[in-house]
């Protein structure tokens, strides 16, 4: 998957806070909404963007659909951004890994 859906997706403010919520837990559309000053429907739509784009999965939960932000959606992005610093990022990993 190329960066520009997961970029696109996290332009919106209320998306990277749905994010946040989805972080730690999974929840359900309805308990995303009560954070939020928009309709049951704008946070259907902005689940749906945050799903296409890789950023959260969906779990059923018996009657309910629960949200849950999945990490490695955010790879095509890391990997976007380190194609400008490459070196810097690999002299930065080598780093860390010494001092482990």
């Amino acid at each position: 998957m190329s960066a520009q859906p997961v970029l696109a997706a996290l332009v919106e403010p209320n998306r990277r806070e749905i994010l946040r919520l989805v972080r730690d837990r999974a929840l359900a559309a309805g308990d995303i909404a009560r954070h939020f000053d928009v309709s049951q429907q704008a946070i259907s739509q902005h689940l749906k963007v945050l799903r296409e784009a890789g950023l959260v999965e969906v779990r059923p939960d018996r009657q309910r659909r629960l949200y849950v932000v999945r990490p490695e959606g955010l790879d095509p992005l890391v990997a976007e951004l380190a194609g400008f610093w490459p070196d810097a990022l690999q002299r930065l990993k080598a780093a860390v890994e010494r001092a482990e």
